[in-house]
């Protein structure tokens, strides 16, 4: 059960930050941004990166959650939480901190789940599920940088 642990890993750690097929991971399409850049709207009723980022941290949390119960996200709302008008850079690195504070704490609840749980196919399907959802939404960042950079 220990490869199954090992598959799970490796695919949250490429979709979040290690080098995978699909191209950039999550962690590196948000190297550079800058606090604008993750205010602006790439459209009027559009998401900003900003708002992405809140959304990927509040689903690892999520899921977390449903792996070993416990603790709450900690800003308030659910699923996706509007960005602040302005804001400066530190609190636009604590964001990504945030970021990379929910994924270290999912890749724990991962590390530490029993063969019994290794071997539930919903359980299987959310921890794939997370990954996907990172590239998902790296891809959108991807896009929105672009389109508020030119």
């Amino acid at each position: 059960m220990s490869d199954v642990r090992s598959l799970l890993l490796a695919n949250l750690e490429h979709a979040y930050l290690k080098r995978g097929w699909q191209g950039p991971n999550l962690r590196s399409a948000l190297r550079g941004v800058t606090a604008d850049e993750a205010l602006r709207r790439p459209a009027k009723t559009r998401h900003n990166i900003w708002e992405l980022v809140v959304h990927a941290a509040y689903w690892k949390c999520r899921v977390r959650r449903r792996l070993r119960g416990g603790g709450s996200f900690p800003m308030k709302g659910t699923n996706w939480f509007a960005s602040p008008s302005r804001a400066d850079e530190k609190s636009w690195r604590d964001v990504v901190r945030l970021l990379d504070d929910e994924h270290r704490l999912l890749r724990e609840a991962i590390a530490s789940m029993t063969p019994a749980e290794l071997r539930d196919p919903k359980t299987l399907r959310l921890v794939y599920g997370v990954a996907a959802h990172d590239v998902y939404h790296t891809g959108q960042i991807q896009l929105v940088k672009k389109l508020v950079r030119s």
